[in-house]
């Protein structure tokens, strides 16, 4: 039996039908985003969630076809209602497989200085938000997230996007010439 021809545009019902079995059987990831947000003493905002131990950076787990940077200004809404203005990308993280999850993809963008005392939670995924500064953040994090804060202080620092694995820097890309 000779196998069916595949579609083409010009029946565009027939390629949308083909190009959507097709989309179908991709991989898909999970996308998180978070924001760096300082005072204006320099101070970094930690949220503590109530769903896993630990602080982390504002942010979450972005929505089906939401791109990661309107992930966090609708996160930072929810959670903490403040509007936030992304300034830039500073770190992107492959999250390789760990436990029950696929690997993920995670970005931590710039939100710039925020004239605010103390946010707090407004939904029941947070129990605590708090400036803390950077030394004292960096030994509230777990791990992961401590490699990615640290990172993400350097690229702001350095004015830069930096590429990780795992919260590790990937040296064929850090190393070449600029």
């Amino acid at each position: 039996m000779t196998p069916k021809p595949a579609p083409t545009p010009a029946d565009p019902d027939a390629w949308n039908a083909y190009l959507a079995e097709g989309n179908a059987k991709q991989a898909r990831k999970r996308v998180a985003a978070d924001v760096l947000l300082r005072d204006a003493a320099g101070r970094v905002l930690l949220v503590n969630p109530t769903y896993k131990p630990g602080w982390d950076l504002p942010g979450g787990m972005a929505e089906a076809n939401e791109p990661p940077e309107n992930t966090v200004v609708r996160e930072l809404r929810e959670e903490l209602d403040l509007d936030v203005v992304v300034r830039g990308l500073l770190v992107v993280d492959w999250v390789a497989p760990h436990g029950p999850w696929d690997d993920q993809i995670a970005f931590v963008f710039d939100g710039g200085t925020v004239d605010i005392e103390a946010p707090r939670p407004h939904d029941e995924e947070l129990s605590e938000a708090r400036f803390v500064g950077l030394a004292e953040a960096l030994g509230l994090v777990r791990d992961r997230m401590r490699r990615r804060l640290a990172v993400a202080v350097q690229a702001l620092t350095e004015g830069r996007t930096i590429y990780l694995h795992d919260g590790e820097t990937v040296q064929r890309f850090s190393d070449r010439d600029r």
